[in-house]
């Protein structure tokens, strides 16, 4: 199976982010890679709770969700769609939305835990001003793969991850737009323990750079993780992607050398 990270730099117009995503997914699938995963928020990365509101999309409806369908099935690819802001009824939720090669929604997604925290620098985050949080632990299927869904801060709440390590995932994708401050010093420690506590392999697909009109950035440094913990592939501190195998015979060494999935006590 071969898998693509597709890092962007998202703004507040919606039409250039969709373009935008377009051409790097077209990039990525010359490779051709059985799953193409976008960031967080990859549609419109804005400030205020209007701007994420008018963003929104009640699905299967909304120029967001018909360009990822699109994507898919000219590509022929299982796209992974990063999450983008659903309305449904009264509330919005930071979802997302995964489609087969046919153009086919597998999959949907909405974020569990939601970002409200004030960091370093005086900047605050108030998601739950904004977004409802979900319910449900998510898993589908692509390439022989049970591959679990997870949205950025949810990365630190290790429950989520043992969840779908027991629902079979065997890989698990968490699209993110991490914050600068944070990143440079959790990103890749909290998404390496992630796979090195669940054994599977792990992406971690973030927005890098500044939004918001510079006043808030994000970490970037999107990466595909074995079950041993190493970084296998890394996008760069750029707009652009990376691509990796997934190395099915190594993740079930991993497990043979060391079966914590049977010595659980709690």
């Amino acid at each position: 199976m071969k898998v693509a990270l597709i890092q962007m730099n998202s703004q507040s117009d919606k039409a250039k982010n969709i373009a935008a995503a377009e051409a790097l997914v077209a990039e990525a699938a010359q490779d051709r890679p059985d799953l193409v995963v976008l960031p967080e928020y990859w549609a419109m990365l804005g400030d205020s709770p209007e701007e994420f509101h008018n963003s929104s999309e009640t699905f299967p409806d909304g120029d967001a969700y018909c360009a990822m369908q699109r994507m898919a099935k000219l590509h022929r690819i299982t796209l992974h769609g990063g999450s983008i802001v659903e309305r449904h009824g009264n509330s919005y939720h930071n979802a997302t939305v995964v489609f087969d090669p046919e153009g086919n929604e597998i999959a949907r997604y909405r974020k569990l835990h939601l970002f409200d925290v004030d960091v370093p620098g005086g900047v605050s985050y108030r998601e739950s001003a904004t977004i409802s949080a979900g319910s449900d632990v998510v898993t589908y299927s692509c390439a022989g793969h049970t591959i679990g869904c997870a949205i950025c801060y949810d990365i630190r709440f290790p429950e989520l991850f043992r969840a779908l390590r027991d629902k079979g995932a065997d890989l698990i994708v968490l699209p993110a737009a991490f914050t600068l401050l944070t990143g440079k010093d959790h990103w890749e420690v909290l998404a390496r323990a992630r796979a090195i506590e669940t054994q599977t392999h792990f992406l971690a697909v973030g927005q890098i750079g500044s939004h918001a009109g510079g006043r808030k950035a994000c970490y970037g440094h999107s990466m595909v993780i074995d079950p041993w913990g190493h970084i296998v592939a890394q996008v760069g501190d750029h707009v652009g992607f990376a691509s990796a195998r997934i190395d099915d015979a190594y993740q079930a060494s991993v497990g043979a050398y060391i079966p914590v999935h049977l010595h659980h006590v709690l």
